[in-house]
């Protein structure tokens, strides 16, 4: 059969697998019905919920603004899928295309997607983890549990871990007028994903808002109380910290478990594929009908010195997987790779923050736009001579223009005198990011493949 003919088939009377019932897993489905398919769908999710939301679960949940249960996707159109939620997968076998199921079941595919994302990384001492009142943030779930706690307004929250979700939590815990005690083991908030400078500006907007902020700081143990509560934090600094509510903010954990002894190239950094999101097999091979997208993805980025980039932005998996699915359904020529510029939004004490590109590969960064000081300005980071990636505190007109300069390989620091009023001057100053090998809370981009120094290309993305 040729491979026009083959591809007909597939779209008429095909079975198309998604494992993982989320955003990315949803706008794929979107996209392949969008494009013919008129096969089998068959959509597999852990959790029992249709996909819903999750920046809402930091924000305006923990507020109590809204409910998790109004949290649901929009939909673009009817997929027409068979949904098992609530199932979890628990192993595939390549050579037969199945999908093993947590409940014995097994589901035949011709394409698979995987888009199982993560999970919130979970207080490392299962004992204490267990105690009453030890929370994490990830899911719809998480979402309900935590507002609730907060509502019965406990006496002091511990958040451990200063990333962005711990950052947001500190911001609604202290909107809600509630005690609260921020635990970071690195300098500063947001110090793994944007830098000491910035970090710096971020620890003077907590302290500002009444958040007791501790860096440098690890917690070493929680305490319970004979009923099973927890009571208290034990810091390495010695202190003991009474609290009635701990949240762990300690990041993400990609659910590649499940693809243990498949043969498929998946591990704890996520699974890795190509530029056409088709996933790699062990020997390094690409498969050609395993997909794969959104915070699980590993895949090489042509802006970013070709670096295997794992994103847990949301705009990323709405793209990757429009990628994944456009390619899931074309010839080999038809195919596109997935080049989407990293954005990332954070809403914490009053503050909108956001980014565009890899600010954590820039080694100098030069304030650009408005003032530090008033916390409304946008910044810039270099990287062997070129802008990597920029940040905005309340000022993001701006990142249009940087995610411009960032497409073009343009040069660092910007020459645009005329443009940027370098309210902190024209020279810029290290960025300060922490040693890589010393962990920090809160990433948003791993960096896990080869970055060749002399790379240099001229992006010009398709516009609609």
């Amino acid at each position: 059969m040729s491979g026009d003919a083959a591809l007909e088939r597939l779209k008429r009377e095909g079975r198309i697998v998604v494992v993982g019932a989320s955003l990315a897993g949803l706008r794929a489905a979107e996209t392949m019905r969008e494009k013919g398919f008129a096969g089998s769908l068959t959509m597999i999710g852990d959790e029992p919920h249709e996909p819903y939301d999750r920046p809402p679960l930091s924000k305006q949940v923990l507020l109590g603004r809204t409910t998790p249960d109004r949290t649901l996707l929009p939909r673009t159109r009817d997929i027409n899928a068979k949904w098992r939620l609530g199932v979890p997968a628990t192993g595939l076998d390549m050579a037969a295309g199945r999908v093993r199921l947590a409940d014995g079941d097994e589901v035949e595919y011709d394409r698979l997607l995987i888009a199982t994302g993560v999970r919130a990384r979970r207080w490392p001492n299962e004992e204490e983890a267990a105690l009453e009142g030890v929370l994490t943030l990830r899911t719809r779930d998480d979402g309900l549990a935590l507002e609730r706690r907060l509502a019965a307004g406990p006496r002091r929250v511990l958040v451990i871990g200063a990333g962005f979700t711990g950052s947001e939590i500190a911001s609604a815990c202290r909107e809600r007028g509630l005690e609260v005690t921020v635990a970071e083991r690195g300098a500063a908030p947001l110090v793994g994903a944007l830098g000491g400078v910035i970090g710096e500006v971020a620890a003077e907007m907590h302290r500002e808002h009444g958040v007791d902020l501790r860096t440098g700081i690890m917690v070493t143990a929680l305490e319970g109380d004979s009923s099973g509560q927890v009571r208290a934090a034990h810091l390495s600094d010695g202190t003991v910290l009474e609290t009635d509510t701990v949240i762990v903010g300690l990041g993400a954990q990609r659910n590649t478990e499940w693809l243990a002894g498949s043969g498929l190239g998946a591990g704890p950094r996520g699974i890795a594929c190509d530029a056409g999101c088709r996933a790699f097999d062990i020997r390094g091979i690409v498969t050609d009908d395993i997909y794969v997208a959104g915070d699980v993805a590993r895949s090489p980025h042509a802006l970013f010195g070709y670096q295997f980039l794992s994103l847990e932005h949301w705009g990323n998996a709405v793209e990757q997987a429009r990628t994944a699915a456009h390619n899931m359904l074309s010839e080999s020529s038809d195919r596109r790779p997935h080049l989407w510029v990293p954005a990332f939004w954070s809403s914490q004490f009053g503050v909108n923050i956001k980014s565009v590109g890899v600010p954590s590969m820039g080694t100098e960064i030069l304030f650009t736009q408005g003032s530090r000081a008033e916390r409304r300005f946008a910044a810039v980071y270099g990287y062997q001579g070129r802008v990597i990636g920029a940040v905005t505190f309340d000022n993001c007109r701006w990142l249009p223009f940087y995610q411009e300069q960032i497409e073009r390989t343009a040069p660092f620091p910007p020459p645009f005198a005329t443009v940027d009023r370098r309210p902190e001057g024209n020279k810029p100053v290290p960025a300060d990011f922490p040693d890589p090998s010393v962990p920090t809370h809160g990433p948003t981009i791993t960096l896990s493949g080869y970055s060749p120094a002399d790379r240099r290309i001229t992006f010009n993305p398709a516009r609609p």
